[in-house]
């Protein structure tokens, strides 16, 4: 099965202790979001989870504890954006994520880690001009890194709107150019575009439209053929696998202007000191009433084609 970590939050960035933690007893406790007494349990077994898939903007702090997931398949996203302390408040030196980033590429291999440049918003200090330059120059640095780099435009959800008020929708003539731009500094850079729930417009321009988290790029990062349950699907326009995310909501540090799963940061500083590095849960304990269910597990890998791979 696939266990994620980075639909909610930024575990590797703020909570490596914990999920270090976590591995090494074996277990870990999710509340449901939206019917809190209802409480998952998963067994974190590299018999049982064949992929842990990670997204962070900071992947520094896991690395004292990559021996504890050698074991595991792992999938990663890593975040660099060309945004300032004025957009990503907590997000360290962009400069230090690119040489972290390499540093992870060369301990899961490059089909294993996947760049995101997103989401991408216009200003007037973040111009069209501005993104395809920082595109152009992170990109440069990551060549033979990685193979693929995901892209999103902004989305106004309403925490988007409530702690971005000055946010503005990109058209669609700027989406284009600017896509088109991106999609050829990448091809130079040997990198494949993936845009993250932006529908097929780009596709005529050479973007991989399929989605940036499927069965297949799980497969590729792991080199194991998988026979999976029927998707999950978060939106319509995702053609992503979201399989169980083990963070939560309203708990990452980085305080971006933009995150789409933080309330306003009183409520995020609030969360985080819940959090407790022993807990099963990443978020506060076991609380009266709650309603513990062992969720059942098995490896999702083909056998037969397994067999294949090894021989």
């Amino acid at each position: 099965m696939i266990i994620n970590t980075g639909q909610r939050t930024d575990i590797p960035a703020f909570y490596a202790e914990w999920f270090a933690g976590r591995i090494k007893e074996g277990f870990v406790c999710v509340r449901n979001p939206y019917n809190p007494s209802q409480v998952s349990k998963y067994r974190l077994d590299p018999s049982l989870v064949d992929v842990i898939g990670f997204c962070t903007k900071n992947p520094s702090p896991i690395f004292p504890y990559m021996d504890l997931i050698k074991d595991f398949g792992q999938y990663w996203f890593v975040t660099l954006t060309p945004y300032g302390r004025d957009i990503e408040p907590n997000v360290p030196d962009k400069h230090g994520i690119i040489e972290d980033f390499k540093t992870l590429s060369g301990m899961v291999g490059a089909d294993a880690i996947v760049w995101r440049y997103d989401p991408i918003f216009l200003s007037d200090k973040y111009t069209a001009d501005y993104h395809l330059r920082a595109f152009r120059q992170i990109a440069e640095n990551l060549k033979g890194y990685t193979k693929a780099v995901v892209i999103s435009f902004i989305d106004l959800y309403p925490k988007v709107r409530k702690n971005f008020p000055d946010a503005r929708e990109v058209s669609q003539a700027d989406r284009l150019m600017i896509g088109k731009e991106i999609i050829n500094i990448a091809k130079e850079c040997q990198m494949t575009v993936k845009p993250c729930a932006e529908g097929n417009e780009l596709a005529v321009y050479g973007a991989d439209c399929s989605g940036c988290m499927k069965i297949s790029d799980y497969e590729k990062a792991i080199g194991k053929k998988l026979i999976v349950p029927k998707k999950k699907e978060a939106r319509s326009e995702c053609a992503c696998y979201l399989a169980c995310d083990i963070g939560a909501y309203n708990s990452c540090m980085h305080l971006c202007k933009y995150c789409y799963a933080n309330a306003e940061p009183a409520v995020i500083y609030a969360q985080n000191r819940l959090h407790d590095p022993a807990s099963p849960f990443l978020i506060g304990n076991y609380m009266d009433g709650d309603k513990v269910h062992e969720v059942p597990q098995k490896s999702w890998i083909d056998p037969q084609e397994s067999l294949l791979i090894c021989m």
